[in-house]
């Protein structure tokens, strides 16, 4: 099982939509997917369809648990693909989190749980931008981080400073036994104008610098509108756009080339067709 946290300390980047996308795309490639909304703004949560109306339980069971049972799991309409939902409007968890001495490790042992080990093949968790407990838990719990950046230069300047901060504060955790993952950095949201290509090659240029902390993915989320269509249609952007036609790859093609980077041992696998693979209600 692989572990993948989204997240960013900044705002409205599209870790939401990257990480409903991704783990939509590799539920149809076979993997049994299980995403996690650790926002307490449940944008994730209302992503794609529930299978049932009112789900029983979500993060706020697991965190204050410490485990991850079958009742907080709840599946999608779509095959392969379940969701831990966020349940605190509120935002009670993070201040209940900041007065555990364990708040760092809570989510990393629960997703050791038997509800998730072996039952699923791969984590994808969904992360708030605000800096704090819920957001380390998340880190911490991760393989992997993928973080988006718009390549926009105050985004790229506040990434670099917020990333930095994140990666000081939290690598120290690993003397305790929770090694911070690798931090895969994603462009999203490019534009086709040469100020949004120079910039993301000064991103490429600026990480190369940092020996190794945070690596610059080859795959490139353009900016298109596919992605906010299908959002509003509540389904996979692969499967609303498998094809386009100009020098701008379909959605499907970027985020196929975007799991393969993500995770090698895919490469050549493709998403099954589509047809008869959502659950009934």
């Amino acid at each position: 099982m692989i572990k993948f946290t989204v997240t960013s300390t900044k705002g409205g980047v599209g870790k939401t939509t990257l990480t409903a996308n991704l783990g939509a795309l590799l539920a149809d490639m076979g993997l049994r997917v299980l995403l996690i909304d650790a926002d307490v703004q449940p944008s994730l949560s209302k992503y794609f369809p529930l299978a049932t109306a009112k789900p029983l339980a979500g993060l706020t069971e697991v965190i204050v648990r410490g485990e991850v049972t079958n009742q907080c799991i709840t599946p999608t309409l779509y095959r392969n693909l379940d969701i831990v939902v966020s349940d605190d409007p509120e935002g009670n968890l993070p201040h209940w989190l900041l007065n555990r001495i364990d708040r760092g490790f809570r989510l990393r042992f629960a997703l050791q749980s038997a509800a998730v080990v072996g039952a699923y093949d791969c984590v994808l968790i969904d992360t708030q931008g605000a800096i704090g407990p819920l957001q380390d838990a998340a880190v911490l719990a991760a393989d992997i981080l993928v973080s988006p950046i718009t390549p926009e230069i105050l985004s790229a300047r506040e990434f670099k400073d917020g990333t930095m901060e994140l990666l000081d504060r939290l690598e120290p955790g690993s003397a305790l036994g929770a090694t911070l993952g690798p931090m895969k950095a994603v462009i999203y949201r490019q534009d086709r104008t040469a100020d949004a290509r120079t910039i993301a090659s000064g991103i490429r240029d600026d990480f190369i610098k940092l020996k190794g902390r945070v690596s610059v993915l080859e795959t490139v989320v353009p900016h298109a509108k596919a992605y906010k269509e299908a959002a509003t249609l509540r389904i996979p952007v692969h499967r609303h756009e498998r094809k386009r036609e100009g020098v701008t790859p379909s959605a499907s093609t970027v985020m196929h080339q975007l799991a393969w980077e993500l995770i090698p041992s895919l490469l050549g696998v493709y998403a099954e067709p589509f047809q008869a693979q959502e659950k009934t209600a």
